[in-house]
């Protein structure tokens, strides 16, 4: 979504008829998080409540509205975005960290009141800490079976449904019965009968499956049931369907309206049901529970196979970033001669950038919208250029990029920070060379089998922490192959994680530094979790790079680079030239050699 500025009145009079609504319904309070009923990153537009109730566009937080105050919950990453478009008149803005929403609910709820949620938005766990604060001030937690927002949202966006396709072996690199037969190995040893699938990129990976029905990531908007015996019930409209995708499914695949899932689930009663309460919405899991359905929890069983990606989805992301590096090359190439001559701005360079992937082999649609931000803007981690924030890019000044591509053979997440030219300040190197002390220190790590990102994270951190400064997102998030460009269930992060990085899952590596109102920087390249050697009966495991865009050398402070992160420098860029050369114009190249000379 796109960063937006208070609309002070609009916003005003969406909570008044939000009040008036549970009123009328007898509640004092009601939840709203970022989320649909897929727990998604990316949702339709018709499921952008926490926005249209508070003005906030960023992709995580929760928002409460009580009949006399309201408050915004965000993590540190959103702790500017928030200032910038929530009016602190409407909504007191909290860091999540310091004060969670049912914290705050148990210190503000009144005695004895109704306090609402919809049970399609919410987890588990988050309706068991909502549950305990209302215990504590003895308030009663109720279901909403229809969200009060939905009907005072008089223009709420339809959703717009997309069809959906198959999604070949030769980019999957393994049948979809291939895959449901391991599962099914699984299930019968675990004695499960039937596994419930509720996230989109699950059930697009288990069943070759992809789709469009929301922005940047090719998923279908769909349930699914799949069975001991391997065979698979998918809740979706047949007329997102095309005739050779049903062809396609075979007959173990059972297409079902999604206006029977209900009735679906009573039906599994006497079933052993698997399924995962980080993903599963509590409408779901509430069901089952009235259906005396016997339930087992654990991670979702296409979680690591899907993050564990075969030799084919691994050669598939090695190309696409090969010819994404090419691709940002161009635009580097591009941007350092456009500035001297004519006026770029923050909304020209991100079209632009956008633009030069346009046409590509096998290029479908950016990843996510391309952060293009300089000066203060570059200050916030997720920022997005709007016509009202766009501002030229100005020599001496930090440019920062985030930008990526979904491609067939794979998903690109790519961010560099640049000079614009002129003196950049001698602060500014030291944080961008004490950042890329950080990125190589996590890229040239060798850890056991068991190694969890949250024990890897601070060889990012420890040389900002050595002038007393942090930054508050994680260092790495799981990445899928043209699925979505965040997804887990690994990570890199300060935040406990128990799952440990395995040879196949591609992480990116991005530590950063926001200073408030002035600049920001940030470095991220992707990298694949592979073998390295096996030592006393212990495998150990290394990072393989698959970003190819070359660090600006005009920023690198040498004096605090030891001999061996100058190496890898020289030696990541001299692998650039190698593998993009080929790919270039001959101007382009000529650029790349000058950007990459060993220093």
């Amino acid at each position: 979504m796109t960063m937006t500025i208070i609309n002070k009145s609009g916003i005003a009079a969406n909570i008044i008829f939000l009040r008036k609504e549970l009123v009328r319904r007898g509640l004092y309070g009601f939840c709203i998080p970022y989320s649909d009923k897929y727990q998604k990153n990316y949702v339709p537009s018709s499921a952008f409540r926490l926005k249209w109730i508070s003005g906030f566009s960023g992709s995580d937080g929760i928002a409460i509205v009580l009949l006399k105050r309201s408050a915004l919950f965000v993590d540190g990453r959103y702790i500017q975005q928030a200032s910038i478009e929530v009016d602190p008149e409407l909504f007191e803005q909290i860091n999540i960290t310091e004060q969670s929403p049912h914290q705050w609910l148990a210190a503000v709820l009144p005695y004895g009141v109704n306090f609402g949620y919809d049970p399609w938005l919410h987890t588990l766990n988050n309706i068991k800490q909502l549950r305990q604060a209302c215990n504590i001030v003895g308030a009663q937690l109720i279901s909403c079976d229809i969200n009060p927002i939905d009907t005072v949202w008089k223009d709420r966006p339809s959703f717009k449904e997309a069809p959906v396709i198959f999604h070949p072996i030769n980019f999957s690199g393994r049948s979809s019965i291939k895959k449901r037969a391991d599962l099914s190995n699984i299930m019968i040893l675990n004695k499960f009968d039937v596994t419930i699938l509720s996230a989109p990129e699950s059930v697009a990976w288990l069943l070759n499956l992809r789709g469009g029905d929301v922005p940047f990531t090719p998923v279908l908007l769909s349930f699914a049931f799949m069975y001991k015996d391997g065979s698979v019930d998918l809740f979706i409209d047949s007329k997102k369907l095309t005739p050779e995708t049903i062809s396609y499914l075979g007959k173990t695949v059972h297409i079902i309206d999604p206006d029977n899932f209900g009735k679906s689930i009573d039906r599994l009663n006497d079933k052993c049901v698997y399924l995962d309460p980080n993903t599963t919405p509590f409408w779901i899991i509430n069901r089952l529970i009235k259906a005396r359905v016997h339930i087992e929890y654990g991670l979702d069983l296409c979680a690591l196979p899907r993050a564990c990606k075969n030799s084919i989805e691994l050669d598939g992301m090695r190309h696409a970033h090969r010819r994404d590096g090419a691709v940002l090359v161009r635009f580097l190439a591009w941007l350092s001669e456009t500035i001297e001559n004519s006026e770029v701005t923050e909304l020209s360079a991100a079209e632009m950038l956008d633009k030069y992937r346009v046409g590509g082999l096998y290029y479908q649609y950016p990843s996510f919208q391309t952060i293009s931000a300089t000066g203060s803007n570059s200050a916030l981690p997720h920022y997005h250029v709007t016509e009202l924030s766009n501002r030229p890019l100005v020599k001496g000044q930090l440019y920062l990029f985030d930008s990526g591509g979904q491609y067939l053979d794979g998903t690109t997440d790519v961010t560099r920070t640049i000079a614009l030219g002129g003196a950049i300040g001698a602060e500014e190197c030291r944080r961008f060379t004490q950042i890329l002390n950080g990125h190589i220190s996590l890229a040239m790590a060798r850890f056991p089998k068991g190694t969890t990102g949250n024990q890897l994270d601070s060889l990012a951190r420890q040389f900002l922490w050595a002038d007393g400064l942090d930054y508050d997102h994680g260092t790495g998030h799981g990445v899928g192959s043209y699925l979505g460009v965040h997804e887990g269930p690994h990570c890199i992060s300060k935040n406990s994680n128990i799952q440990a990085l395995s040879p196949g899952m591609v992480v990116s590596n991005e530590p950063g530094y926001y200073k408030s109102g002035s600049y920001g920087i940030r470095i991220e390249n992707l990298q694949i979790v592979c073998s390295w050697i096996n030592q006393d009966d212990r495998e150990y495991f290394k990072f393989e790079i698959l970003t190819l865009v070359p660090i600006d050398l005009t920023l690198i402070d040498k004096s605090l680079l030891s001999a061996t992160k100058i190496d890898w420098i020289n030696s990541y860029h001299a692998r650039i030239r190698e593998e993009l050369m080929p790919l270039l114009d001959t101007i382009t190249a000529q650029w790349l050699i000058l950007a990459t000379q060993p220093i």
